[in-house]
């Protein structure tokens, strides 16, 4: 058993009887776990025991005994409210990534398809935000699908296609191949109308009935040599019919709740949701954790539900799980708080919520033991590969790389790709306007604002920088002015007689980690994967300054005919960074760096 330090002790016993976060560090002063209290004193306190010796307490879980063997200080933040606590815990975890608390990449709002009754002919549409207004009916959320459905409605019924139409005051296109009843010449009435808004609804609330009435469909087009359209139906029946993954469970009522479920094998976790709606199960959705530090459930739980309605909207007045866990009540009268509703979450003992709970969990097991993705068996092999060769602290499941582009000073931005689950992640690509002008400075911009947008975007696993050894440390110094845990290496060019070498086919790329750098073969998996994310960001980054070089020298000769001269032009530029903020900045702003005169002729320019 680990014998902790004189000071950690001072440190617990003197601890406030307030609300608060806590920070666990090790002996060198990296940062292993932030939690939350609404009394820092009796929270920190229960996980040691102090008699006859200061020690662990026995009752703890595997994954906290590991933590706290490593810890050797502690430090603390007082807020007013345990409300409180939770929402600096929560965006601490984000910006920081502790070694051993959990953090869900659910970083997104999943859609809904909304059609307000108010209005005459009211047509479906797709919206992320749900508005109190009784008079708008709202389905979902979607995982996936929600646009495939929007679209199978507008193709099976003859609704008002485009918001235009009905002040079009004449029927259009839509009228005469049969896909619109032309209410903007009043050829129907509401009353005529709604019994189609009616068999809409029927059809997002049955997707078994919505996928067979496509199908008839589909076969109906590819029987008259429509193929293309054929198609596109093929392919939104298969993304309709995935968007449940339990579609036909139906509670003979009319109740709506949102259902957690957590399950876990010796490698990973999975949570899934379930979202009831008018006592059908309408869609699902569930992520996947890898173990890096073991498993605690009650932490999975706390983490998936503030991830998930921290980014979704509140609709159910129910959350079941189908476990209990620690926090609870806590993590309810927060969603009371913050959604300004009442909400209860609790664990059904009996009746059709409670099996429905066994179900999810049932899925979660089928998803555990069917776990698979794009290109598994290459890339997670070679993850935990790379992991052992760098000695990196977590498994390297979504990594982001880097590389800066600019042409003798000018243009120069910053470009970052992302890799998950097997794939380049296009929606986490990020691109960079900098005003810094050598690398080194452009790269430092790069990450700066790249960890400015950690609370929004959460951090990946593993950073990988196109560079050497002199930027690695750059970004790990970085990282640690900002209090932040992730592993970091680069990839640089082998050099010869102070040039780098990249002969065709026989690229000689080193790997760099803080401690030591690898000169692999050229035939190594590892390298070559690295590479592979090396060159697909250098490909982003010069892609994004070549359009970025073509539209400033396009707006600079638009603004030499109005008399402003390279000279001007470069003051604007380092001022301001961009053209397109220059053609956003007021005329006072414009002043300060040019003459009134000029400034005019730049607003006048971008009108």
């Amino acid at each position: 058993m680990k014998k902790f330090t004189d000071t950690l002790l001072k440190q617990v016993k003197n601890l406030p009887n307030d609300a608060g976060v806590y920070h666990y560090f090790d002996d060198s002063g990296k940062l292993l776990y932030i939690g939350k209290a609404k009394n820092l004193s009796n929270r920190v306190k229960s996980y040691f025991r102090f008699s006859p010796h200061f020690t662990l307490n026995s009752k703890l879980n595997p994954r906290i005994v590991k933590m706290l063997s490593e810890v050797s200080s502690l430090h603390y933040i007082i807020v007013e409210n345990e409300h409180d606590a939770l929402i600096l815990e929560n965006s601490l975890i984000k910006q920081l990534r502790p070694k051993y608390n959990i953090l869900l990449r659910d970083d997104k709002t999943y859609p809904y398809i909304y059609i307000n009754k108010k209005e005459n002919f009211p047509r479906f549409e797709i919206t992320r935000k749900v508005l109190d207004n009784k008079d708008i009916a709202y389905f979902g959320p979607f995982s996936m699908g929600a646009r495939d459905i929007l679209n199978a409605l507008y193709e099976l019924l003859p609704l008002v296609q485009s918001k235009s139409c009905l002040n079009s005051g004449k029927a259009c296109l839509y009228y005469q191949i049969k896909k619109c009843l032309a209410p903007c010449e009043k050829k129907i009435t509401p009353s005529e109308y709604l019994p189609y808004v009616e068999e809409g609804i029927s059809y997002i609330n049955d997707k078994k009935r919505l996928c067979k009435d496509l199908e008839t469909r589909m076969h109906f087009l590819a029987e008259n040599m429509r193929f293309e359209e054929a198609m596109l139906l093929r392919d939104s029946i298969e993304k309709i019919s995935k968007s449940s993954t339990i579609s036909q469970m139906d509670m003979a009522s009319t109740q709506d709740l949102d259902l957690f479920a957590v399950n876990a094998n010796n490698k990973r976790a999975v949570v899934l949701r379930l979202f009831m709606r008018q006592g059908k199960i309408i869609s699902s959705s569930h992520n996947f954790i890898y173990l890096n530090h073991g498993y605690d459930r009650d932490e999975i739980y706390k983490r998936a539900i503030l991830e998930f309605y921290q980014f979704s909207p509140l609709t159910s007045k129910e959350i079941i799980l189908a476990d209990d866990f620690e926090e609870r009540e806590d993590i309810q009268n927060y969603l009371k708080e913050n959604f300004k509703t009442s909400v209860k979450l609790y664990l059904p003992k009996k009746g059709a919520k409670a099996k429905l709970c066994e179900l999810a969990l049932k899925n979660t097991q089928e998803l555990l033991n069917n776990y698979t993705y794009e290109n598994a068996p290459i890339y997670e092999d070679l993850e935990s590969k790379l992991q052992e060769l760098c000695h990196l602290d977590i498994l390297p499941l979504r990594i982001e790389t880097f590389d800066n582009s600019h042409m003798q000073g000018s243009a120069p931005v910053g470009g970052m790709v992302c890799f998950e689950n097997g794939k380049f992640n296009k929606s986490g690509y990020r691109q960079y306007h900098l005003k810094s002008l050598d690398e080194y400075a452009q790269m430092r911009e790069t990450l700066t604002r790249r960890i400015e947008g950690s609370e929004k975007n959460p951090l990946p696993d593993l950073w990988i920088l196109d560079g050497g050894t002199t930027l690695l440390r750059l970004a790990k110094d970085i990282l640690d002015s900002n209090g932040i845990n992730l592993d970091v290496i680069a990839i640089s060019k082998e050099k010869i007689d102070a040039k780098s070498h990249r002969a065709k086919g026989k690229a000689k790329d080193i790997l760099h980690t803080i401690e030591e750098s690898f000169n692999l073969s050229t035939s190594d998996k590892r390298l070559q994967w690295v590479q592979r994310l090396r060159d697909e960001a250098h490909r982003y980054a010069i892609t994004f300054h070549k359009k970025t070089k073509l539209k400033q020298d396009s707006a600079s000769k638009l603004l030499q005919t109005k008399g402003i001269g390279p000279a001007k032009l470069k003051k604007l530029l380092n001022h301001f960074g961009t053209f397109e903020a220059l053609e956003n900045a007021n005329i006072d702003d414009i002043c300060l760096i040019v003459g009134k005169n000029d400034a005019k002729a730049i607003k006048k320019l971008y009108k």
